[in-house]
């Protein structure tokens, strides 16, 4: 049997980012420290490219970076593979996802997810480990970060393009994690859609799919034989004082393989970046609490209805903003618009019925993909 750590989200920001650079890693993982050196195999998200000088992409949403020396806090917290797909690690362009690569390789890190080109962001990661093949995939959902033929970038989240790499390679390995960065944010339950699209990569081959990217703990699901995670929350990610409490609370996923490529999953809850740099485990009482109330919101998403209903729920309290956005009003307006619903003036039932059309048919929602793909230079 191999013991496999899986953490969240990592970025090296804020207070924390001089332990990181120290090399601190017990003030940085505290009693978590101890679950990464007794493991076979880590693996954790960077959500920031570790770069040497600031080279910032044209892009909407917050722009995320690192000092390069930060590599010394992984490499000390024993993290051997390093995932890189994701919708920021391209915020300081090829020169800072390059840097990243290379930082990460010559501090002894494996990296998965990202690359020079598409073919070379495909690529799966297989690591032996006591026997057993470990092959390790790393997806992006479609933002800022993407590779291209020709272009470095994040790996993207195309399902056709998983069932070949899968196919081309199941007699590569022997338990494939996947790594996806999906999902909406500060959203605990998956979407029906992201709870789909997981399940079907289970039905394809996947042994375990891990969603990261929620900034929150999600809920879990055993599906066909495999372990869905829908969000495991930040590993260590410093924030403004204002956000809410789920943002510095997380869990990392501990599976226990066995030789005929079955295995077990195990959460452990921690919080991070609250009064306190880093992270650690909850207090026992708190660890109970939080486990059963991810144990309670986990069984009600075997509920298709359910999970329906409260993805409805949760999109109707951002009708005003995506409203906004739709017609490029600014963080001031979308606000206001928030309050007076002002934008109802705007959209007929027959604009609202187009604008369903051109996004929801895949033809048209191609087209207007790549006419404002042309607005980056």
């Amino acid at each position: 049997m191999i013991h496999v750590v899986i953490g969240g989200d990592i970025c090296p920001v804020g207070r924390n980012m001089p332990y990181f650079i120290d090399g601190d890693a017990p003030r940085l993982f505290n009693d978590l420290l101890n679950e990464f050196e007794k493991a076979d195999l880590t693996i954790a998200n960077l959500e920031c490219p570790l770069i040497r000088k600031e080279s910032p992409i044209l892009k909407s949403g917050p722009l995320l970076g690192a000092d390069s020396a930060c590599i010394n806090g992984l490499k000390n917290a024993h993290i051997q593979v390093i995932g890189l797909a994701n919708n920021h690690i391209m915020d300081h362009g090829a020169e800072g996802l390059r840097n990243t690569i290379s930082v990460c390789r010559n501090a002894g890190l494996a990296i998965v997810g990202a690359g020079e080109n598409l073919r070379k962001a495909a690529d799966i990661l297989i690591k032996r480990t006591n026997g057993i093949r470990i092959a390790v995939m790393a997806l992006a959902e479609y933002e800022f970060s993407i590779a291209t033929k020709s272009s470095p970038g994040a790996n993207p989240l195309d399902l056709i393009e998983y069932v070949r790499s899968v196919r081309r390679h199941q007699d590569d390995y022997d338990y494939l994690i996947v790594l996806l960065h999906g999902g909406k944010e500060h959203y605990p339950y998956p979407s029906p859609a992201l709870q789909q699209t997981c399940r079907f990569m289970i039905e394809e081959g996947a042994s375990a799919v891990i969603c990261q990217h929620s900034h929150c703990p999600g809920c879990y699901e055993d599906y066909a034989g495999g372990h869905i995670v829908y969000g495991q929350g930040n590993l260590i990610f410093d924030s403004y004082p204002d956000r809410q409490e789920a943002w510095n609370k997380g869990y990392l996923v501990s599976l226990s393989i066995k030789l005929d490529s079955t295995s077990e999953i195990k959460i452990i809850p921690y919080i991070q970046s609250d009064v306190r740099i880093g992270a650690r485990r909850l207090e026992k009482n708190e660890e109970e609490n939080f486990k059963r109330d991810l144990e309670n919101k986990s069984a009600l998403i075997k509920d298709d209805d359910f999970v329906e209903k409260k993805w409805k729920h949760f999109c109707e309290k951002y009708r005003y903003t995506y409203f906004s956005v739709l017609r490029g009003h600014n963080r001031l307006v979308r606000g206001i618009n928030k309050l007076f619903h002002f934008s109802d003036i705007f959209y007929s039932e027959n604009s609202l019925l187009t604008l369903q059309n051109v996004i929801r048919c895949e033809a048209h929602r191609e087209v207007i993909e790549t006419i404002l793909s042309g607005i980056r230079k």
